[in-house]
């Protein structure tokens, strides 16, 4: 398939926009950012609780609220980034994920910090699609190949990264700021990408963009409320009457946006989300895929959390590094990727699932061995592995499902392919984390814990079978 790379505004309209070393440093720099602070807060939310006496509902829109504000706007993002120039929004977006990262670690109250959490999410959706997009659009070939193989890295690092990094902050206490830190963390790090992305990231739109899709961008948004908000929220709420009727109301509105689309389509328009875009048979199946790994990886990570500090008693510094041998094996297996994958096509992603199922049945053997003595040293073998097979998946399918989405609708397929991911993420803590919850009075901590991981291993087994559909090939 050929592809045209398209022009950066900031330069000669002949000229392509390039994005050299620093520009690709500084767009990574930019992707770990929101998804290090989908999982910083995980371990930081007892003492958050604690110090803003905050009940388990408020606590638990903590985390909803960035996640489903995220959510809901990514695609949006990417549709703003191809109307009014990527590197602009990417530019707006950091600065004001740096504001509100500020606000979120200077919260004076629990529900202060929940709007500025909801803040901090559409921020977030703002910058995060200008990440892939201007890969897609300013680069090609191998080059193109080894950014968005960086990319999938990148954004599994910080996954567990992010858990790790909340654990070290809360228990150092930096000047006194405590769970603050993990926010106010950002701050530096937004300031170090705003001054790089001025100079390094170059300038790209769509050359024929098309204006916002308000219906389409409508009825998304209240798709993905009605499904992700009472599903984070039913457990802690009791499952009052309207978390019913939200649930009720998720498919009829999804047909809506459904149906809405396919006449803007038709019509000869461009939708928020195009049907005709799933005609890619890569990023169709890759998405497909993508789901399951997403839900079993989110909740994977929320539950180890809650049930370290909680039934083992662990504080925030060893209940984070527990994971650590997860992180480093990621690192190193996903840095082999590329040559995997030019060698080995789709099945590499096959092979992770094995890797990752085999890591989950060590990690669920020592749980029900060494429970409530399980520490860094039970765990290592299972996450170790498991990491090596989420190396080899999460970086892949990524490039697989942006590999024939042309540059001219690289924002809308980034906003796509994100939006799906980060709605998988918040689906994985609000299901596997309200079956784990709700199975502790029951079962107690250790077998509500077996259960939670036997139904992710469920999750895995299913990305392997759809992982055989993949095509053999990635671009």
């Amino acid at each position: 398939m050929t592809e045209t790379v398209t022009p950066a505004t900031v330069r000669s309209p002949s000229a392509p926009a390039a994005l050299g070393g620093p520009g690709l440093f500084t767009v990574l720099l930019a992707a770990a950012l929101p998804l290090v602070d989908f999982f910083i807060v995980n371990i930081a939310l007892p003492t958050i609780g604690t110090d803003l006496h905050a009940g388990e509902a408020v606590l638990e829109l903590v985390v909803a609220g960035y996640g489903v504000a995220y959510a809901v706007l990514l695609v949006l993002g990417g549709r703003l980034g191809d109307l009014f120039g990527r590197r602009r929004l990417f530019l707006g977006g950091m600065a004001a994920f740096g504001l509100t990262s500020l606000a979120c670690g200077l919260a004076p109250g629990a529900w202060s910090l929940v709007a500025a959490r909801v803040a901090q999410g559409a921020s977030a959706a703002a910058m995060l699609p200008q990440v892939l997009a201007t890969i897609q659009a300013a680069t090609s070939g191998g080059r193109r190949a080894k950014a968005m193989s960086l990319y999938g890295a990148t954004a599994g690092l910080s996954m567990v990264a992010g858990q790790i990094l909340g654990g070290v902050l809360v228990a150092a206490d930096i000047a006194g700021t405590g769970w603050r830190s993990v926010f106010l963390v950002n701050v530096p790090v937004v300031l170090v990408g705003l001054l790089l992305g001025a100079r390094f990231v170059p300038e790209t739109r769509s050359q024929r963009p098309e204006p916002v899709d308000g219906p389409g961008t409508v009825l998304l948004a209240l798709s993905l409320l009605t499904l992700l908000v009472p599903l984070t929220e039913g457990r802690a709420a009791g499952w009052p009457l309207w978390t019913w009727l939200s649930l009720a109301a998720f498919p009829g509105v999804a047909v809506a946006f459904y149906a809405v689309e396919r006449r803007a389509d038709r019509a000869g328009r461009t939708p928020l989300v195009p049907p005709s875009l799933f005609a890619l048979t890569s990023l169709r199946r890759g998405l497909v895929l993508m789901l399951p790994f997403s839900v079993g990886f989110s909740g994977f990570m929320f539950v180890i959390a809650v049930a370290l500090q909680s039934g083992e008693h662990m504080d925030p510094v060893p209940a984070g590094l527990a994971l650590a041998p997860m992180a480093v094996v990621f690192l190193f297996v996903s840095l082999a990727g590329p040559r995997l994958i030019a060698r080995y096509g789709s099945r590499v992603v096959s092979a992770g699932s094995v890797l990752q199922a085999v890591g989950l049945v060590l990690v669920v053997l020592a749980a029900q061995r060494d429970w409530p003595h399980l520490d860094f040293t039970a765990l290592l073998p299972g996450v170790a592995i498991a990491g090596a097979g989420q190396a080899l998946q999460l970086p892949n399918v990524l490039r697989l499902v942006m590999s024939e989405v042309p540059p001219a609708r690289a924002g809308v397929g980034s906003g796509v392919m994100v939006t799906t991911q980060q709605s998988a993420l918040a689906l994985g803590v609000a299901t596997l984390g309200t079956l784990f919850l709700s199975l502790v009075p029951h079962q107690g901590m250790r077998d509500a814990l077996v259960t939670t991981l036997l139904v992710q291993l469920g999750l895995v087994v299913l990305t392997g079978l759809l992982s055989l559909r993949l095509p053999r090939t990635v671009g």
